[in-house]
């Protein structure tokens, strides 16, 4: 089977949860290479090495932000694909034949699986375009925010969760990958409206499922709220009125 995937995968001291997740990659054949970005100090890693895994480890001297750290593993990407998955992801199932199958389809900026929580309910991994009406619709309980799309074939949404996000290397550098002045929020928003910007659909596979479980930090603590706003800020002063027509 072609190894033709890239992952970057970024750890803020979560050594647990990426271990777990990496136990599922093991199982995945088309995966070449692990990206583990260190953002924060992490202990012995002697067991990440011990999987039959390719990890390539990238250690920073000061943490930086989302789009920041896997912009610095797509330095070290030299696959067909590329993608970017949160530590906290479980995989039970090989999501991978399933978007490289979709992924020929048609030409495509973005690419996501469906993402279900613990529970096994879908989460809103796929999404409208974030624009003032519907964050105070979202925030007085009226909207989710959540976009529906297909549960049995590839559909087009507006933008997908940066949980779990895979694209032709080659797109991903001619986009000029993440906008590195957002720090934690709003960075896969802001790529995948420039996606659509240029013509390249985001798309979710739905037969490709993973799990997540949310941690809502901006939720409870004051700092990623402050986060949280700043980059909201900054997408709505970008995008409102200017929002590309799907």
């Amino acid at each position: 089977m072609s190894t033709c995937l890239t992952l970057s995968i970024v750890s803020h001291g979560q050594l647990a949860f990426v271990l777990s997740l990496l136990c599922d990659l093991k199982r995945c054949g088309q995966i070449r290479k692990v990206i583990l970005t260190h953002n924060l100090p992490q202990p012995d890693l002697a067991d990440l090495d011990n999987l039959g895994l390719v990890i390539e480890h990238i250690q920073n001297d000061i943490p930086l932000g989302f789009g920041a750290n896997h912009n610095q593993a797509f330095q070290r990407c030299e696959t067909e694909y590329f993608a970017v998955l949160n530590p906290d992801l479980r995989i039970s199932r090989d999501p991978f034949p399933a978007l490289l199958a979709a992924a020929k389809q048609r030409e495509f900026g973005a690419l996501a699986p469906l993402v279900k929580n613990g529970a096994g309910e879908i989460e809103d991994s796929a999404r409208r375009f974030p624009t003032i009406p519907r964050l105070i619709a979202k925030a007085l309980g009226l909207s989710t925010g959540r976009q529906d799309h297909s549960l049995t074939e590839p559909a087009l949404v507006d933008w997908v969760a940066g949980m779990f996000m895979l694209f032709q290397s080659k797109t991903f550098k001619e986009i000029g990958g993440f906008d590195e002045r957002y720090f934690l929020y709003y960075e896969d928003a802001d790529l995948c409206t420039r996606l659509w910007q240029q013509g390249l659909p985001v798309m979710i596979a739905p037969e490709a499922e993973v799990i997540h479980d949310a941690q809502r930090q901006s939720h409870r603590n004051l700092r990623y709220l402050k986060w949280h706003l700043g980059s909201m800020a900054r997408y709505l002063w970008r995008y409102t009125g200017r929002l590309p027509r799907r």
